[in-house]
């Protein structure tokens, strides 16, 4: 008879967006509803921008942050809190056997060298070859019009020694879900004991807002919540790392939970009409089979991007007695990273054993005081891919 599947406990978390970083900031954070946007330096777009970090404190070397671009310096920050919240960092041993899994994009465009190339091919005598000169003399090695995005995970292992296993995923918030979903799958089937998992995202970039707003995915104009807005999606900078391990691992060194990651599903729907609601039906009765037990909640990723938010939405009102959060609306979206945050914040709440107040005031959310034994993390990309983790208390 083959083994029952191994405990994935999450023994440690790293998180940073505007609220500040840890786990006191960001509880606090949310506790008072306190929302940081600017509206001002993207203009027409909004953002909710990192609250300023001490780098020295994660990243001592001067030198590995000059080489890193925010988005790196983001990632590997957040990677040493979580690190330090587990009590492995600085750990040799158990870091040249922990594995990691990074989502991460393609990371930042050299805007300087785009728009030099953009304002100058169309006054070069032959354009073609001034572009060929010019993307072969300006961009660095490491990039690829954009950046490598294995670059997160190298940085994290040259300043914190992980030294496992390495795998990076891309495609937005599905490289998310997976990157979480392959790190359950290997520590339950015995494969690794102890992984790093989550990613990073600065949605203060020129570049990618507009990229986003050619897509008609942007909120312009006034600031509302996720549930309040007719569509558009606002950008935060995030990082978010858990440490996730064997219980048998965790318990072997006193390693306290803070929570129980017991399972991670996503699918990939063709996004007709209809099909988002589906598809998380389907993995909601997996995970939660019925009949809905009491004290659940649901911290959603919605993005505000229509219809794949409108359609979440309708999903929802077939809980009508599980209370909702959607953390969008403090934090902004950051795509790759958004589901390991929220799963970071579910265990922050299954360890204070209450959900955090309501930012809404649509109907969508509603306050609740009850007990909270588990939650489940939803993910609906603005574009494609859905998943759902289940996180439960460990008691």
């Amino acid at each position: 008879m083959a083994d029952a599947p191994r405990e994935a406990w999450i023994t440690g978390i790293g998180i940073v967006s505007c609220l500040g970083e840890g786990a006191d900031a960001h509880w606090q954070g949310l506790a008072e509803r306190r929302i940081k946007v600017d509206a001002e330096t993207f203009a027409p777009y909004l953002v909710h921008p990192l609250a300023p970090l001490d780098l020295d404190k994660q990243i001592p070397k001067k030198g590995d942050q000059r080489q890193m671009e925010p988005w790196q310096r983001i990632g590997t920050y957040a990677a040493g809190l979580a690190l330090a919240d587990a009590g492995v960092k600085g750990n040799a041993e158990l870091l040249a056997h922990m594995d990691m899994i990074v989502a991460a994009g393609g990371g930042e465009r050299d805007v300087a060298v785009d728009a030099a190339i953009l304002t100058n091919k169309p006054k070069a005598a032959n354009p073609e070859a001034f572009l060929n000169e010019r993307l072969m003399s300006d961009l660095r090695p490491t990039l690829f019009l954009a950046q490598l995005s294995n670059l997160l995970a190298g940085n994290i292992s040259i300043v914190h020694g992980v030294t496992g296993s390495s795998r990076t995923f891309m495609g937005e918030e599905a490289a998310g879900v997976d990157a979480v979903r392959i790190a359950l799958a290997r520590i339950t089937a015995g494969q690794s004991e102890l992984a790093l998992v989550g990613g990073s995202h600065n949605g203060e970039r020129e570049d990618l807002l507009l990229l986003y707003d050619a897509g008609g995915h942007m909120l312009r104009g006034d600031f509302r919540p996720v549930w309040e807005r007719a569509k558009g999606m606002v950008l935060g900078s995030l990082g978010a790392f858990l440490v996730l391990e064997a219980r048998g691992h965790a318990e072997a060194r006193n390693a306290k939970p803070l929570a129980r990651l017991s399972g991670v599903l996503s699918e990939r729907s063709d996004r007709s009409a209809g099909a988002i609601p589906a598809a998380l039906t389907r993995m909601w009765q997996r995970l939660v089979p019925p009949p809905v037990p009491a004290g659940i909640a649901v911290i959603s990723g919605a993005t505000g991007a229509q219809p794949a938010s409108g359609e979440e939405r309708a999903w929802l009102k077939t809980l009508p007695d599980v209370p909702v959060r959607a953390t969008g609306s403090i934090l902004g979206h950051g795509f790759e990273p958004q589901f390991a945050m929220n799963i970071a914040l579910a265990a922050l709440a299954l360890g204070r054993e209450k959900l955090f107040p309501a930012v809404d005031s649509s109907g969508v959310e509603r306050e609740y005081e009850g007990p909270l034994e588990r939650v489940a993390v939803t993910a609906v990309g603005h574009w494609r891919g859905e998943g759902i983790a289940l996180i439960e208390a460990v008691t």
